[in-house]
């Protein structure tokens, strides 16, 4: 198969940023995807309605006009989130769903919770209205081995929340483990997950081998190659269950590369090509439309997109660049470091 035709795919996590680094960023997601979930933890956070429409108006002022793109904002979910106020902003559509983050466990993530049952007022209300929860799906205690912060939080918080509130639709985002695989995969219908393209493509010998790898450092963090291997399965078998969310994250090389690097990988760029090759290797093909164009929009309740996208295969790998500048600062793209064959057609 040399060409297929999809339709356009959406990317249901990503981070922009603000100011310098959005405008550069924005176009490496606009040209190849036609919505994206953004995320709130800038600094200070999006804590409400009003914050996230300023934040959307900002991210449209940076679209190339060429591109038809749609930002589907949220809000920064903390202890004190009044849930009255949320309620009537996602009724009034200015806010599309909310982010709970546990307080310490990626980028600028200081202000969220600590204690889930602080914020069950919140979900019931969530719940009512049918307003998605995204989560970060990792604990933060100290006691917890960096590896095993996931499945910890599954058995200690979402389990808990899942039994509670049944019909809250929650996406576990950007899954690492095979334990997360089996408990979405088993779960109640409105229990999904979103896997990153970094995740599909690395295991945690990728940060360490031949030096510390900086620009592979990433919250969740890489897993054994046996979760890689589970997250492969789930994600190019055609289950509804599980689609992209590339969790995308720039920082400047110079705040990876230092005694104490940023997490985040920048992926946009590309993303498509890198998963078409995971899929081609899956021999699972037939199947990444459904991952990435068809599953999260019928999660989210949403028409798949109207238009399609070609991708074309060379006959030799595809040359990636390396770095987006943002005035003397470079932001490293991600490399899977396999070779990519797969280039979406303008």
């Amino acid at each position: 198969m040399k060409e297929i035709e999809i339709i356009k795919p959406d990317d249901w996590h990503v981070h922009f940023r603000d100011d310098d680094i959005l405008k550069a960023v924005i176009p490496e997601t606009t040209r190849h995807f036609a919505r994206s979930i953004v995320m709130p933890n800038l600094t200070p956070p999006i804590l409400n309605g009003k914050q996230a429409i300023k934040y959307k108006e900002r991210i449209k002022n940076a679209i190339p006009k060429a591109h038809n793109f749609e930002p589907l904002m949220t809000i920064y979910l903390t202890e004190n989130t009044d849930k009255f106020e949320l309620c009537k902003s996602y009724q009034e559509e200015l806010v599309f769903a909310a982010k709970l983050y546990p307080a310490g466990a990626t980028t600028n993530s200081d202000s969220g919770v600590k204690d889930i049952k602080k914020i069950m007022p919140v979900l019931e209300t969530m719940s009512e209205v049918g307003m998605p929860l995204l989560i970060h799906g990792e604990v933060t205690h100290k006691e917890v081995d960096i590896f095993d912060r996931e499945k910890v939080f599954i058995d200690q918080n979402l389990d808990f929340i899942c039994k509670e509130l049944p019909e809250l639709k929650i996406t576990l985002e950007h899954i690492t483990t095979k334990e997360a695989t089996e408990y979405v995969y088993e779960g109640n219908e409105n229990l999904v997950a979103s896997i990153t393209p970094h995740h599909l493509a690395l295991n945690r010998n990728s940060i360490f081998v031949g030096g510390i790898k900086p620009h592979n450092y990433c919250l969740p963090i890489l897993k054994r190659e046996k979760h890689r291997k589970a997250l492969i399965k789930v994600a190019t078998n055609g289950s509804k269950k599980f689609f992209l969310g590339t969790d995308t994250a720039p920082h400047f090389a110079s705040d990876k590369e230092n005694c104490c690097g940023c997490a985040g990988i920048f992926n946009a760029s590309y993303c498509i090509s890198i998963l078409t090759q995971i899929f081609e290797d899956a021999k699972s093909l037939k199947n990444l439309e459904s991952f990435i164009s068809i599953n999260g929009a019928s999660h989210y309740q949403l028409p798949s997109n109207s238009t399609k996208i070609k991708i074309i295969k060379k006959d030799y790998p595809i040359k990636f660049k390396k770095f987006i500048l943002v005035g003397s600062e470079k932001i490293m793209i991600f490399n899977p470091g396999f070779k990519t064959f797969w280039e979406v057609k303008n």
